[in-house]
């Protein structure tokens, strides 16, 4: 995806025309409903068929005792990333399981932003990797989900 949100790169290169607006369409109607990540911010920046990108700005209420950015709240960014990125495809999708390494802290303030990427779909289950960064570019952690899909559509989706 480009700095602006918009698709690029080549999981968007390859996408036509129809499964970028799915994607886009699908993931708009999930975040819509999706009150965690809308309480806390949370914003998809951009998505592609099997790509997403999110972004939150941490807050004083995210802190932990240490003053850093409470791995929970880190957890949830990549996450609802982790989220759009599987439900592109119009298909209910679920986290079947996540793990997730911490490798820097996060401080009040902080943009963080979650870039996340499918790495592989095969029957109703897929993996996909999540990079968290500070603006800067530092890596803050590296999430992998992985997903089953479920009967039915994204609802609220234009088909």
């Amino acid at each position: 995806m480009s700095e602006n949100g918009s698709a690029a790169g080549p999981a968007a290169a390859a996408a036509p025309d129809g499964a970028q607006r799915t994607a886009e369409a699908s993931v708009a109607a999930m975040m819509a409903a999706d009150a965690a990540s809308n309480a806390l911010g949370i914003e998809v920046t951009g998505v592609a068929p099997g790509c997403a990108r999110a972004s939150m700005r941490v807050t004083d209420r995210m802190v932990n005792g240490h003053g850093m950015c409470h791995g929970g709240y880190v957890f949830l960014l990549a996450d609802t990333a982790f989220a759009a990125a599987c439900n592109t495809y119009d298909v209910v999708t679920v986290a079947a399981g996540a793990d997730i390494a911490f490798v820097s802290s996060a401080r009040p303030g902080d943009v963080l932003l979650a870039t996340g990427t499918e790495r592989t779909r095969y029957g109703r289950s897929g993996v996909y990797d999540i990079t968290v960064t500070r603006a800067d570019g530092d890596v803050v952690a590296e999430f992998r989900g992985r997903s089953r899909a479920l009967p039915g559509h994204v609802k609220g989706a234009q088909r």
